[in-house]
């Protein structure tokens, strides 16, 4: 029976690895292995770790990673927090393969880690682009470190086979989010306004903001203030819905101008 070992450092991603998590979990010629790390134990970003115990699931190891400072040096240096914990976490598991998506910062560790460990990688989601952050840099590193590639479109598919030279190893499996929609029942108009708390009656803006990582702070701080003396113009008309930052860079900072 194969070990995989599949990483999740953050709500936002676990979200979109939850059914592939599910299907390996359910797989007979499989053990599930699964590391949390990051956001997932930080009391700022609210213990989501708990959220995969409550989905039913066992956590086999936490590698706590995360300083109090959000400025690049301060995530450079959970970054080599992260990779320490996580080879201690991989010698203790012995996982075959280890399965990650996205391009946040804490891959670079983790994947590194697993290179020089000689662990297989496999990486969903490569082969895409974003622009404005260091998330393409992220995302394409690990692409060159990952064994099987697991990309959402033909266009990220030919992306990633441009990077490594081959389309070896390369497999088309659509965007995992589509799951969430066609497995999990969704709450009504009503049901979300109640849950929430908010006016059935007026209209709804749900605002979202990913700091731009190539940016200074002030920019990015001065882009969020001029959204939301936008929204605050808008009057009493509307329900305004802002999700905060994740463990990203400024994140702190962002949050607390909302």
């Amino acid at each position: 029976m194969k070990k995989i070992a599949v990483v999740t450092g953050a709500r936002s991603e676990y979200g979109l690895l939850r059914w592939v998590i599910d299907e390996i979990h359910h797989a007979t010629e499989l053990q599930l292995q699964l590391i949390v790390t990051g956001g997932h134990l930080s009391p700022e970003q609210g213990l989501t770790y708990r959220c995969i115990e409550e989905d039913g699931y066992d956590i086999d190891a936490k590698v706590d990673m995360l300083l109090s400072s959000d400025c690049a040096s301060g995530i450079a240096k959970s970054m080599g927090m992260c990779s320490i914990g996580m080879s201690d976490a991989f010698l203790h598991l012995q996982p075959d393969m280890i399965v990650v998506l996205g391009d946040r910062y804490e891959l670079l560790p983790i994947v590194g880690t697993a290179l020089v460990m000689r662990i297989p990688i496999a990486h969903i989601s490569g082969g895409d682009i974003t622009e404005g952050a260091i998330d393409n840099e992220v995302r394409n590193a690990v692409t060159m470190m990952s064994t099987l590639h697991f990309p959402g479109t033909q266009t990220s598919a030919a992306r990633i086979g441009r990077m490594i030279g081959t389309m070896k190893n390369v497999f088309v499996v659509g965007e995992t989010n589509l799951d969430n929609f066609l497995r999990l029942s969704l709450l009504s108009r009503n049901e979300l306004a109640e849950s929430l708390n908010i006016d059935l009656g007026k209209k709804w803006i749900l605002m979202t903001y990913h700091p731009v990582t190539k940016e200074s702070r002030e920019k990015n701080l001065f882009d969020v203030n001029s959204l939301l003396h936008v929204l605050q113009s808008l009057g009493d008309d509307y329900e305004i819905l802002v999700s905060k930052s994740n463990t990203d860079l400024y994140g702190s900072d962002i949050n607390q101008l909302l």
